[in-house]
């Protein structure tokens, strides 16, 4: 079945700015992490930076394919493209990687602040809503 274009409404191009605007967050995260920046160091005791240098590399991977995929997610829903939703999908199942290793693999989940608690169970959220707002926007024409 195909679809023709529609024009999406208002409301569909603020949730895609607001995405956007989360997911550079995380990319923005994730480069603080890659490149230790101040930032970073400040919003880490020694203790928990020294747990997070002994995730495992996929684990890092993970968390970079969750950021940058969910950040081109969000540039596709913009340009209205279908392959938003492709790119959602594999952000939400780096995110589910990345939030196995924190809730059942990693000494890290002891170490967290109600606030990281709070992100940890918020993230795979927002992936999950993006992917049901990509397959809706699909489903209305909206992106093509």
């Amino acid at each position: 079945m195909t679809t023709t274009a529609q024009k999406p409404p208002i409301w569909f191009w603020i949730v895609s700015v607001i995405a956007l605007l989360w997911n550079v967050m995380g990319v923005k995260a994730y480069l603080d992490q890659a490149f230790r920046t101040e930032t970073f160091k400040t919003m880490y005791t020694t203790e928990q930076i020294a747990m997070i240098d002994k995730n495992p590399t996929w684990v890092t991977a993970a968390f970079a394919i969750a950021v940058f995929g969910a950040f081109l997610g969000c540039i596709a829903l913009l340009l209205r493209k279908k392959i938003a939703n492709t790119l959602f999908i594999i952000s939400f199942l780096a995110v589910i990687a990345q939030s196995v290793f924190t809730f059942f693999l990693s000494e890290y989940k002891d170490q967290m602040n109600s606030f990281e608690t709070t992100m940890s169970v918020m993230i795979p959220i927002i992936a999950i809503l993006l992917i049901i707002f990509s397959n809706k926007g699909i489903a209305k024409g909206w992106l093509k």
